[in-house]
């Protein structure tokens, strides 16, 4: 696999969305904004968000849609790595954000939920309707942790739905090529999870007492963090400490690729063959530029 290094310095990158002219505008978690990095590796300031811009995708209105976990951790410089740690006293939960390319307007559209306010949302993926799937990863407390969830929204500010409560540590998320499957990637469990759709915003009941199926856990201390799908519908996750992508057949079988960061947190495809994949090495604040032995499933919408 041919990997370059496109951008370095960045802030704690995640997020990366491959736009139609060949940059990317990525999350820079630490750096509270949205980032558009050029082909040549220049990086200009989109939007600051403040609080901890996490994941974002392009939704039906062109927009770009921001899962900000509020500021969810205090940062830690060790041996060159910039690694998130314990969520700070002043934290007070995250929220949905709507940055509007055309006007520069940026909207908070969703804080709760059911009267219960979001922790730490992390990752989202729009569906064929226009609404889309969101996880909240949760935080970290003196005394513990609060539990993460899976929720569904609609892009108008309709609709806000809590479909899984009581997760160790939601992070990255996305759908199977048909829409019938919600991948869930926890982080600290090393695990990923399958929920079956039962209608658009919907999920069936877990098997059992689970909450889901369990595609895989991976072995040892293996960490996982955000995700994309490809064509054929393996997942790609990035993984942290064994730092690269792990490819998740739905069958449960996996492959590594190997990036030089031990916290890798997120990949994207693009290009005119989707097989030109983008990957944030998070650690040492840079992006990286693969060609991917597969070509990645195109998002519902793109701009």
């Amino acid at each position: 696999m041919d990997i370059e290094l496109i951008a370095e310095g960045l802030e704690f990158p995640e997020g990366p969305i491959a736009m139609a002219d060949g940059s990317v505008i990525l999350t820079e978690i630490k750096g509270q904004r949205l980032t558009r990095v050029t082909p040549d590796g220049r990086k200009e300031t989109v939007v600051e968000t403040g609080g901890g811009p996490n994941g974002a995708a392009i939704g039906p209105d062109g927009a770009i849609w921001i899962t900000n976990n509020g500021g969810s951790f205090v940062w830690i410089e060790n041996e060159g790595l910039t690694i998130p740690g314990p969520t700070p006293p002043t934290h007070t939960g995250g929220m949905i954000q709507r940055f509007d390319l055309r006007t520069g307007k940026l909207t908070t559209v969703y804080d709760s939920c059911d009267g219960k306010r979001l922790v730490g949302p992390n990752d989202l993926v729009f569906d064929r309707q226009g609404g889309f799937w969101f996880s909240d990863h949760g935080c970290s407390t003196p005394d513990g942790r609060k539990f993460g969830g899976v929720y569904y929204a609609k892009a108008d500010g309709s609709l806000i739905s809590r479909q899984r409560d009581h997760l160790v540590s939601p992070n990255g998320i996305g759908l199977s090529p048909d829409e019938k499957t919600v991948y869930l990637a926890d982080t600290t469990l090393g695990r990923l999870w399958a929920f079956d759709v039962a209608e658009p915003g919907v999920l069936e009941p877990g098997p059992g007492f689970a909450p889901g199926r369990v595609v895989c856990n991976l072995p040892g201390y293996q960490l996982l963090d955000s995700l994309a799908v490809e064509a054929g519908g393996k997942v790609c996750v990035a993984t942290i400490i064994n730092g690269g992508i792990t490819a998740f057949d739905p069958s449960g079988a996996t492959e590594h690729y190997p990036f030089p960061d031990l916290l890798v947190t997120n990949i994207c495809f693009g290009g005119p063959d989707m097989k030109t994949a983008w990957i944030t090495a998070s650690g040492t604040g840079k992006l990286y530029r693969a060609t991917w032995p597969r070509p990645g499933l195109k998002l519902n919408f793109n701009a």
